[in-house]
């Protein structure tokens, strides 16, 4: 057999499907008996052969070849990306303002035109079973991180474990398995669903998008909250907790010490008066010094004007606030003092005279609209004001306990969904708007059926913006691998600085892609054998999970670091790592262990 030749499964499968497609397409009755020779001789050709065990599936040494294609197929296109940075003209703000724009633009894109096109009501109950592999994913991930942040020594080094932790618990679900994905459903045969009638390599690899991007998404709600504020925080907050930990553990201390008499009451009440009122703590005590404290702080803030904050000055915000600002403003320049002689100097405008008219006209035609604004904007005003006037008079006529449990359910659902509109982004957004047009029928055949109007303009135009997306991706990922984009004060330098970026290298690996593997993959095994869920008959399915499984950290978090200034050096070494050194390896045992788990489950 050669070396990239179909196994003999997959050879008599494809000669099935061609002739019962063949016969199925031509309508004469007369041919019917054709199908059941068709299928007795395929039946007779199984027996025949007797298949070896995992013939279903190409052998280790075809598989490593197909493995070594979608791998190549990545780095090629990574490498651009690489080259440029390394020649300096792709820098890191550049990098940060290319992932932001695919975040924005491209992704949105690609996952409207995906999901939008595949998922139907019945494939939204089956996708049900997503986010329970992630949370267990998630759980085993977190539980790694941690034997492996204590085995390396970092126990008791939070900012340490934090990186560990976020490093094994984040892994890509996004650029490298969708290119995989997409290079494995053209380069193996044996992927189609039987299910699906008609399956073919573009719908395997649709159907693997939809479920990465599902992952994709669960990922990122708990990256950019859990990881961005709390494990990957910049060192300034752990000062600040260190610091707030230690003027407390001081106060305790104060408070705490040991007097001449240890029988005084720690409230003593003082008789002299009469009425047995406690006496009042000093301010020695510690007792109310933080409320106190906030009221000199207050008291001082509000008569200096000089203790305000000051905005840092960033191209994002547009601030050009200098220490010597204030000041300046407070006392104006020479050429802003009036003048000593009382004369007011004024400069002519000569646009005023020619642009007049021109504003007049501007206004003439747009006076009706304006009208017609401010009146619906009033007419709301007052709509609104009726009906939070009659809701709150209703409210007021309730029981005071139904009032105080309507105000704390109010209270809780107010926080949740501001919490959520807060974790909103370009990404969630247009896989709600995919998940309304898949659940409408008529919105979907009006989108997605050939020749229509919208189809051949609107949808063709998202297509093709999306097809951007995972290359743009790729040459990120590429000018990360990138060192030399890197600031200097982020690379270590000591030896000793050295040796713990090489622990937090070994410890986040072995968290990330080879633990969790050894957990999941027997997990994963029985989920797809005893568990009754038709979308775990989807051999893709099953390799975006095993994928999933053993996949390098999430490039997001490089981001992540570049914005908090944290660990820079040891994410860019664990990015060539994980992306070119491991990648290869750990590819070809998830796809090989996931090809496995399919022929199992398919067994009677």
């Amino acid at each position: 057999m050669p070396f990239f030749e179909n196994p003999i499964s997959f050879r008599l499968r494809e000669q099935i499907a061609s002739g019962v497609s063949g016969i199925l397409q031509s309508r004469s009755v007369d041919q019917m008996p054709m199908l059941a020779a068709a299928a007795n001789s395929t039946m007779d050709a199984l027996k025949k052969n007797k298949l070896p065990p995992h013939a279903s599936h190409p052998s280790f040494i075809n598989l490593a070849g197909l493995v070594s294609e979608a791998v190549l197929e990545v780095v090629f296109v990574a490498l651009p990306g690489f080259l440029v940075a390394y020649t300096g003209m792709f820098d890191a703000n550049s990098q940060k303002f290319v992932a932001e724009l695919n975040t924005m633009v491209f992704t949105p894109c690609l996952i409207f035109t995906k999901l939008a096109s595949q998922l139907n009501a019945d494939k939204l109950a089956d996708l049900a079973v997503i986010p329970f592999i992630f949370v267990l994913q998630t759980i085993v991930s977190y539980f790694c991180a941690q034997v492996m942040a204590r085995a390396w020594g970092f126990g008791s080094k939070k900012m340490q474990k934090n990186f560990i932790l976020a490093m094994g618990v984040f892994g890509n679900s996004n650029s490298l398995p969708i290119s995989l994905v997409i290079s494995l459903s053209k380069t193996i045969s044996g992927l189609h669903w039987d299910k699906i009638p008609g399956d073919n390599d573009n719908e395997v690899a649709a159907r693997g998008i939809l479920y990465l991007l599902i992952f994709q998404q669960l990922g990122q709600l708990l990256r950019w909250t859990w990881g961005y504020s709390v494990l990957l925080k910049p060192a300034s907050a752990y000062e600040e907790e260190d610091r707030i930990a230690g003027a407390e553990a001081e106060r305790d201390t104060e408070e705490g010490r040991y007097r001449d008499y240890p029988d005084e009451p720690d409230d003593p009440v003082d008789y002299s008066n009469g009425n047995g009122m406690h006496k009042s703590k000093t301010t020695d005590s510690g007792f109310n010094s933080d409320f106190q404290s906030s009221r000199s702080a207050s008291f001082s803030s509000s008569d200096e004007g000089d203790n305000e904050p000051l905005i840092a000055a960033t191209p994002a915000n547009g601030n050009i606030i200098s220490t010597n600002s204030k000041a300046r403003a407070r006392s104006p320049s020479i050429d802003e003092e009036a003048p000593q002689n009382g004369q007011m100097t004024t400069f002519p405008n000569f646009s005023t005279a020619s642009s007049h008219k021109s504003s007049q006209d501007a206004k003439s035609w747009k006076t009706p609209f304006i009208n017609l604004k401010n009146s619906l904007l009033a007419l709301l005003r007052r709509i609104a004001s009726t009906l939070s006037t009659f809701f709150s008079n209703l409210f007021r006529r309730l029981p005071h306990p139904i009032q105080k449990t309507l105000s704390t359910i109010h209270y809780y659902n107010a926080s949740f969904w501001a919490g959520v509109w807060r974790q909103m982004n370009p990404p969630l957004w247009a896989m709600l708007a995919a998940l309304i047009v898949a659940s409408v029928p008529a919105l979907q055949k009006l989108f997605f059926t050939p020749g229509t109007l919208v189809s051949n303009s609107l949808t063709r135009a998202v297509s093709q913006t999306g097809g951007v997306a995972v290359p743009l991706i790729l040459v990120v990922l590429g000018a990360n691998l990138a060192r030399s984009t890197l600031p200097q004060d982020q690379l270590a330098s000591s030896a000793e600085a050295k040796a713990e970026e090489r622990k937090l290298l070994y410890a986040s690996l072995l968290s990330r892609m080879v633990l969790p593997t050894v957990i999941m993959a027997p997990v994963l095994a029985l989920v797809a054998k005893f568990v009754p869920v038709s979308i775990l008959d989807d051999p893709i399915f099953v390799i975006v999970c095993f994928l999933l499984t053993g996949a390098p950290s999430a490039l997001q978090l490089a981001q992540i670091c570049q914005i908090n200034g944290v660990f820079m050096g040891a994410m860019s070494n664990l990015l060539t790592a994980s992306y070119v050194v491991m990648i290869f390896p750990s590819t070809l045992v998830l796809v090989m262990l996931a090809l496995e788990v399919v022929e199992w489950a398919a067994m009677g």
